[in-house]
Order: structure tokens, then sequence, then C-alpha cells
């Protein structure tokens, strides 16, 4: 698939995810799991099948990695947990918006310094940097709801 064109897909499905959570939506697991699931499993496809990647630019990914579920952690922990018609919503907060734009400086600055220190290019993929973002973010939310003793919202009918 053309680089250009998969980016584009993934900065809509992050749009997308952004305004529904702004607008605060029911909290069901399939939602908080599968877009970030899908975009790490994208990313790995796309570090998988790169060239030339050593030893360095591997300890560079789970580096990586490991950054983006903890800064997703962070921004997990700002977003509003509240129930609603007897389930568990969601709601993003000034706050989450904060931290989202704090998390990206973090990001670019870890991403500058690994090419910097000659991390291959390749071993950076964007949607897998995303996709780890938003899988700390759900695990926050999902600790959370868990220990509400709410429920979590059942899976929208298709």
């Amino acid at each position: 698939m053309n680089p250009w064109l998969l980016a584009g897909v993934v900065a809509v499905v992050a749009v997308v995810v952004v305004v529904k959570r702004l607008a605060g939506e029911p909290l069901n697991v399939r939602d908080l799991f599968v877009t970030p699931l899908v975009l790490v499993g994208i990313g790995a496809w796309t570090l998988k099948d790169a060239r030339g990647l050593g030893g360095a630019d591997y300890a560079w990914v789970a580096a990586g990695l490991l950054l983006g579920v903890s800064l997703g952690v962070v921004r997990g922990m700002t977003i509003h947990v509240f129930e609603k018609e007897g389930v568990l919503w969601q709601r993003y907060t000034a706050r989450t918006f904060a931290v989202l734009v704090g998390s990206a400086l973090i990001s670019i600055g870890f991403a500058m310094l690994a090419s910097r220190m000659g991390m291959h290019p390749q071993a950076r993929p964007t949607q897998l940097s995303i996709g780890v973002g938003f899988l700390g973010e759900a695990l926050a939310v999902a600790a959370r709801g868990l220990t509400s003793g709410i429920p979590f919202a059942p899976e929208r009918k298709r």
C-alpha cells in the first residue's frame, strides 16, 4: 500500500476517534481496543517488512513502544469516565488535549533523538507509534472502568 495513503487513512481514523471521544461516547470494550490493536498490527507489519534493521534499531523501537504506552496511560488518566444510562461513558477533557500536545512534543523529541543517533527511518512506523499511544490510553481507561463497578456499554448493533 502507498505509504502516503496509509498515513492518510491512519490520520483520518485518529481524528474520528478523537472527535467521537470529545463529544462523549459509550465506553465499550470493542471500541476501546479495536483501533489501537489494528494500528499496532499495521505498524508491526510495516516493521516486519523493513530491511536493514539492526539490534540498535530494535532497541530504539522497544524504547519508543514503552514511551508511547506510558504517554498513552497518562493521557488515559485525564479522560472523564462516568455513568450515563446505567453504563460507562468516556469524554476527552481539556487536560486530555494538554497531555496530547505534551505527548506529541515528547514523541517528536524522541524521534529526533533516535534519528540523530542513527535509527533507521523504516524502524519508526507512524501507525505503530499512534497505536501504542491509543493502546496505553485504552488500558488506563479500561482499568478505571473495571474498578468503577459500572458495566461497560454493550456493543452497538451494526
